[in-house]
């Protein structure tokens, strides 16, 4: 993927679940995203249609303008067409840069970004696995917005209607963003992923082709805006039998044994 570093880190310990993968590869915005030198922004959305481009900036004032998010959430990881492993949680965000995945099935396990760290929590290994969050690199995809007031036309170089998708509510329009290139070199040729968006403007679902068949899947239900939640739900305090790993990992990745 786009992200090298973090990879390696949420790869790190061995973890068995799709949700490192699936979270560092997507989810993580810390820092805006870097444009080539003497890259100019465009807008991204200048051949849709005005029913989709009103869609897409209904999607883009509803997020950029929220301080809080929840949702519901399911992740699919699937290799070849074949779907290898599902998981469904909680999802917590905070601007800016603060996000906590609670999984809860199949196994509980905790992603978290408390804008100084990223954990993942193993309760079930009594393992906490960290990076600084500074080590991040180019988070470039529309979930950026969920942390950050990130615009479209910084994360996407276009914008288009995927007709050709079939949406996965009977009310979705597919979209698909086409990424703008990294100044990192070491990115990964991932050049667009889709995201589909409810007649509201709500988010119902982003994809991330990968190489060699890998696809993931994350589709979302029950959004609450601005929902009163405590500071601890962004900090991590790890219980006194927990194992605090450091360091990176080749990012091989780990999934479930």
């Amino acid at each position: 993927m786009l992200w090298s570093t973090i990879l390696a880190a949420c790869y790190t310990f061995g973890m068995r679940s799709i949700l490192s993968l699936g979270l560092c590869n997507i989810f993580f915005f810390v820092a805006r995203p870097q444009l080539l030198p003497g890259q100019k922004i465009s807008s991204p959305v200048q051949s849709l249609n005005t029913s989709d481009a009103s869609l897409l900036q209904q999607f883009e004032n509803r997020y950029r303008t929220a301080a809080r998010l929840e949702a519901t959430f399911l992740e699919r990881y699937s290799e070849n067409g074949r779907v290898v492993r599902t998981e469904a949680g909680k999802a917590y965000f905070l601007h800016p840069g603060k996000m906590r995945w609670d999984y809860q099935a199949p196994e509980k396990n905790t992603f978290l970004v408390d804008g100084k760290y990223v954990w993942f929590y193993s309760p079930a290994d009594h393992t906490a696995t960290r990076m600084p969050a500074k080590r991040s690199e180019d988070w470039r995809t529309p979930l950026a917005f969920l942390t950050s007031d990130m615009k479209l036309s910084r994360l996407c170089s276009r914008v288009e209607a995927a007709r050709s998708v079939k949406p996965s509510q009977s009310t979705g329009s597919v979209f698909r963003c086409t990424l703008r290139e990294s100044r990192d070199p070491e990115s990964s040729p991932t050049a667009s992923i889709l995201f589909e968006l409810l007649p509201d403007g709500d988010l119902s679902r982003i994809v991330i082709p990968q190489e060699g068949g890998i696809e993931l899947e994350f589709s979302f239900t029950g959004w609450r805006w601005n929902p009163a939640l405590d500071k601890t739900v962004f900090q991590f305090v790890p219980p006194h039998d927990t194992v605090i790993v450091d360091g990176l990992l080749p990012d091989t990745p780990g999934l479930r044994q």
